[in-house]
């Protein structure tokens, strides 16, 4: 007697559908079928040239020399200081900068190829790089409103509308303006925490970039930290293991800056420039600013990071448990700048992922997402320390509000923060945490 076919059911038609999704995203088809047409990425890169040439003209073309693309060259002159055998630490950039090299040596390393191209050269060529990297921060954070919804049949032009007005925030801009690295880190902790993996990184061990963006720069050790207290052993022992190694591999190589690097450079905040100046925007610069000195205002300071490090890092757990990623990586990322005794405005290069955090799948169901998001845009945008300046230069009243702007950006991160833990409690499509699956991205 012929019986029915059993009808699948819901978990296996979901499960069917995901690899669907997936076969489709490596065709490079879009959820139609059909693949993406060629004008469509031209669309996009047109978008993304727009948006970035309002501060790469303002910074490359019309700012004044002696102020072009002052960290690459810090960068660069740290490779030159390798060739000719004199120390790295000790050497300076061109007057009237004056800036001396604050990196591990390993960076100093990486930084040999940019000695053997002119500055002029080096100096476009970083510029272009950050703006891919941007670009790149987007597709990958804004993952979930690329490819989901209508926006999946037009990719490109949804990337390149996200992309567009995330080069006039203030800390995009000032990377752009001084040739800074953050935008590397930045994308290199995204790719390395998000989930789905990326397709680049299938063969790529997490917590490897993780590792090579602290062995460059110390401040993404906070992802360790988040890593150990969600109990992700392997992936902390992976990026320890990746920083201990590049440390070590330029210690052989550069034995006398390592130890001038870690006896006691990197225990100079000198180095680093005034951390009372207005660019300082962590909690210790506000508070160096407006707060008592000596030992009382150390202790605000403390008690300050442990208040903001115990809800961030307890949203960023959270975030990991629900399977939302990119507020996983937008949260630690704003605890680097907060937390740090230093965080330069560019440092803020973390709002790129933040905003797309915020905005999440679907913005247009939710339009409170999209106002949250557009709140941050336009908060980062408008340059808010500088207005402070301006208005406390001039002795407008009230002071206070000058001093409110003067320390914008840390109260932006902070109500970027808490607009991340009330986005993550919001119904919302999210990646599925698999960690084993490659996407197609």
């Amino acid at each position: 007697m012929p019986t029915a076919s059993p009808r699948p059911d819901a978990a296996a038609r979901s499960r069917s559908g995901r690899v669907a999704g997936v076969t489709a995203g490596r065709r490079g088809a879009d959820p139609g079928g059909r693949g993406v047409p060629h004008w469509q990425w031209l669309a996009a890169l047109a978008l993304i040239l727009a948006g970035a040439s309002i501060p790469v003209v303002r910074f490359l073309v019309l700012w004044p020399m002696d102020q072009w693309q002052v960290d690459v060259e810090v960068y660069r002159e740290a490779g030159i200081s390798i060739l000719l055998g004199r120390p790295i630490y000790g050497a300076m950039t061109e007057a009237p900068q004056l800036l001396p090299f604050t990196y591990p040596p390993f960076a100093a390393l990486l930084a040999v190829p940019l000695a053997l191209l002119p500055f002029g050269v080096v100096g476009w060529a970083w510029t272009a790089a950050q703006v891919a990297a941007t670009a790149g921060i987007v597709w990958y954070a804004g993952y979930r409103l690329i490819h989901s919804g209508p926006g999946g049949r037009a990719r490109p032009v949804v990337l390149g509308l996200l992309a567009a007005p995330m080069f006039w925030l203030h800390p995009v801009g000032d990377g752009i303006r001084f040739g800074q690295v953050n935008a590397f880190i930045v994308l290199a902790c995204l790719m390395d925490l998000r989930r789905p993996r990326p397709r680049l990184l299938a063969s790529v061990p997490p917590g490897v970039l993780v590792g090579l963006a602290m062995a460059i720069k110390l401040t993404p050790g906070v992802f360790v930290i988040h890593y150990l207290l969600c109990r992700r052993w392997k992936e902390a022992g992976t990026a320890i293991a990746t920083a201990a190694g590049a440390w070590l591999g330029a210690f052989l190589v550069l034995p006398e800056a390592s130890l001038v690097f870690w006896g006691g450079a990197l225990q100079d905040p000198a180095r680093l420039g005034p951390n009372m100046g207005t660019s300082n925007q962590s909690m210790r610069g506000v508070l160096m600013r407006v707060g008592p000195d000596g030992v009382p205002g150390v202790a605000i300071w403390l008690l300050c990071v442990v208040l903001v490090g115990a809800f961030g890092f307890a949203l960023a757990g959270r975030a990991y448990r629900a399977g939302d990623s990119i507020t996983e990586v937008a949260t630690i990322g704003l605890l680097a700048c907060l937390l740090s005794p230093v965080a330069w405005i560019h440092h803020f290069h973390w709002m790129v992922v933040v905003i797309l955090a915020v905005l999440g799948a679907d913005p247009w169901r939710d339009r409170r997402r999209a106002l949250a998001a557009a709140v941050l845009l336009a908060w980062f945008i408008a340059r808010l320390p500088w207005w402070g300046i301006s208005w406390i230069a001039n002795a407008w009243p009230p002071v206070l509000v000058g001093r409110l702007l003067q320390n914008a950006d840390l109260v932006g991160a902070l109500l970027a923060l808490w607009l991340l833990a009330w986005s993550l409690a919001r119904p919302s499509a999210r990646l599925p945490r698999d960690g084993d699956r490659v996407s197609p991205g």
